[in-house]
């Protein structure tokens, strides 16, 4: 028996071991403190699945950090990098090269409205600095506007937007950006009782905020449409609408972060489109190619673009448009089309997540909301539905949160988790009978978090 990569399983365990040691010896991870974790090794990765160093095989539920929508290790991009490998590795970003004009006519394809000049980055971090940067010069303003229960990037500009607890040992209060609160009626600040008067309300927070700021000094609102990390908070019947109104009228940039939520994980190509809404800019990285060889961008409108046409724009990469991870970008969406992988995520999120995760509800008293849209669920996990006291605290965890997703991990199962939260968001490329397995898994997982409730 074999690992996908062709080791046995004893030689696996052997490249782990010593890849284990190099690790603890040489890499500084991010987001931890280094002497108290114990990463993972990732031996190998095919389609839905990942093994362990041990060679366990794990159904993996957080296509890694909800990047991987094409699944791992598909023939086509690989096979794609491969050849572009062969033909050109790399080119400096002001010459044109085929795989970064195809990429760049394939995404403005696939856009809302009328975004089809396409600025490459590395990342999505790097691609909100830059949609910021040209909103600010197109503008002439300064400051940004964005969300609490949101999340940017790790970049200077993009953690000051953040509005999770990762801001706070980064934030100085000193890079132009005002948080406020968006819909999130599970939890809402407006006293809501209705959807309705939820996206009511934070439409009236949110403009009362331009107005106390002034609407003279403000660039831009910076939005995920489906904020990601912070809890996949699908937004209420016309609060996008309503954000579009706002800027129009006071004539501030709209930019949607589409850096998680794009490329099909709501069942659409962008999850902006699952409301009618056209922004000003979108920043996209994650699922353009699956994360397999780094890539990001900012989708720009005319007008925006427009600003730059005799001016030239102050900002670029070594690596814009690389052909490697453009030439993954193409063959990604190329394959996205035509295995209906966009199609495939709506209809296991209609059919199997969502009246899965549902019946879960219905069983364990731990669970208060699920929430979500094609392959991007979130679980609410509190120990008492009541109260909605949470399984674990803001930016923190607990006992209870660490007992269940050890017990899902321990059954095959890889979970994205965050605070109290279990994000259930596998590929897009998942089978109904993956999906279904993960499901059983996480049905007696969450026996563990119903231990803790009240």
């Amino acid at each position: 028996m074999t690992l996908p990569n062709g080791l046995t399983p004893e030689a696996a365990r052997e490249q782990a071991a010593r890849a284990y040691e190099l690790d603890r010896k040489h890499v500084f991870h991010s987001w931890s403190a280094q002497a108290q974790i114990n990463p993972m090794v990732v031996s190998a990765t095919q389609g839905s699945y990942v093994w362990d160093g041990d060679g366990n095989r794990l159904l993996d539920f957080s296509s890694q950090l909800v990047n991987t929508n094409i699944g791992h290790q598909h023939p086509k991009v690989v096979a794609a990098i491969q050849q572009q490998a062969a033909t050109l590795c790399t080119v400096a970003p002001q010459h044109v090269n085929a795989a970064r004009s195809e990429a760049a006519r394939l995404i403005a394809e696939r856009t809302p409205g009328e975004l089809n000049r396409i600025f490459f980055t590395n990342g999505g971090a790097d691609a909100v600095e830059h949609a910021v940067r040209m909103a600010r010069l197109h503008t002439g303003r300064y400051k940004v506007l964005s969300r609490y229960r949101s999340y940017h990037g790790g970049t200077e500009t993009a953690i000051n937007l953040t509005g999770d607890p990762r801001r706070w040992p980064n934030d100085h209060g000193n890079a132009g950006i005002v948080h406020f609160f968006g819909p999130f009626l599970y939890r809402t600040q407006f006293h809501s009782s209705t959807e309705a008067e939820e996206s009511q309300r934070a439409l009236e927070h949110l403009e009362q905020t331009i107005m106390f700021e002034g609407p003279s000094t403000i660039a831009a609102i910076v939005l995920e449409p489906v904020p990601g990390t912070a809890g996949i908070m699908v937004p209420p019947p016309g609060y996008l609408a309503g954000v579009r109104e706002l800027c129009d009228r006071y004539g501030i940039v709209f930019i949607a972060d589409e850096v998680m939520a794009g490329f099909g994980r709501t069942g659409k190509w962008f999850s902006i489109q699952n409301f009618d809404v056209v922004p000003d800019l979108i920043t996209f990285a994650k699922g353009v190619n699956s994360g397999y060889v780094p890539l990001g961008g900012v989708a720009i409108a005319p007008h925006i673009a427009a600003t730059f046409d005799d001016r030239a724009y102050p900002g670029g990469l070594t690596y814009s448009g690389h052909p490697l991870a453009t030439a993954a970008a193409v063959a990604t969406i190329n394959a996205m089309r035509d295995e209906r992988i966009v199609e495939n995520a709506a209809e296991i999120g209609e059919r199997v997540l969502g009246p899965g995760l549902r019946e879960l509800a219905d069983r364990h008293p731990s669970l208060g909301e699920v929430r979500g849209l094609g392959v991007f669920w979130a679980l609410e996990l509190v120990r008492d539905r009541a109260t909605r006291e949470p399984l674990a605290p803001y930016g923190g965890t607990s006992p209870a949160m660490t007992e269940t997703l050890a017990a899902a991990k321990a059954a095959g199962l890889l979970l994205f988790v965050n605070f109290n939260r279990i994000h259930v968001v596998p590929p897009c490329t998942v089978s109904e009978s993956e999906a279904k397995e993960g499901l059983a898994v996480l049905d007696q997982a969450l026996l563990h978090a119903d231990a803790h409730t009240k």
